[in-house]
């Protein structure tokens, strides 16, 4: 069984802003296969099913996103799953927009919800797949800018990169880390 948490934040307010692409992410990667986010468990609403053969659970913590890591831990504990089938998606802001970077460990590097999953597991080691949103122009307020939506002329690279993760994570589900990094890193 492999769990992908996809970060972001609840409600509507958030639906469609930067820190959101990741549970835009598990929405296509959802709807591509038929599933639906019916549970809600262990701080979030999780969809399960099978993506190529593979049993696969799809998590978006509702923690809000500076508390993502209550969320994978409570995941942890109750279904007693491995760090080792964990990929975690997420924004990153030193990541160009459209462009995609997966990493097997590291540092939060200054993201929140990455933070709060480092502190609640121990371990800086877990697959992760980074969506870029680059950073906002000098002057503009990190904050403001992640909480912000998108503008027109990112949609059509936001939608590609929210295809080509889809792509690399059911690539993940039957390849190793490193052989899905190497083929996905390279674009």
């Amino acid at each position: 069984m492999k769990w992908i948490v996809g970060l972001g934040n609840p409600g509507p307010a958030y639906e469609k802003t930067r820190h959101n692409v990741g549970f835009m992410a598990l929405d296509a990667l959802a709807e591509r296969h038929g599933m639906k986010f019916t549970m809600s468990k262990c701080k979030s609403v999780i969809a399960e099913g099978m993506i190529l053969g593979t049993k696969t659970v799809l998590i978006k913590p509702m923690t809000f996103m500076n508390l993502s890591g209550e969320a994978v831990r409570a995941y942890m504990d109750y279904y007693k799953v491995s760090l080792d089938d964990l990929i975690v998606v997420y924004d990153d802001l030193d990541t160009e927009v459209g462009k995609i970077r997966l990493r097997y460990q590291g540092s939060a590097g200054g993201h929140n919800g990455i933070k709060s999953i480092i502190q609640h597991t121990g371990t800086q080691t877990f697959n992760r797949v980074r969506m870029g949103i680059s950073r906002p122009e000098p002057g503009y307020a990190i904050v403001d800018y992640v909480l912000g939506a998108f503008p027109k002329k990112e949609q059509e690279p936001l939608k590609q990169m929210i295809e080509h993760t889809c792509d690399a994570l059911e690539y993940s589900l039957d390849h190793t880390f490193e052989q899905t990094m190497a083929k996905f890193n390279k674009s």
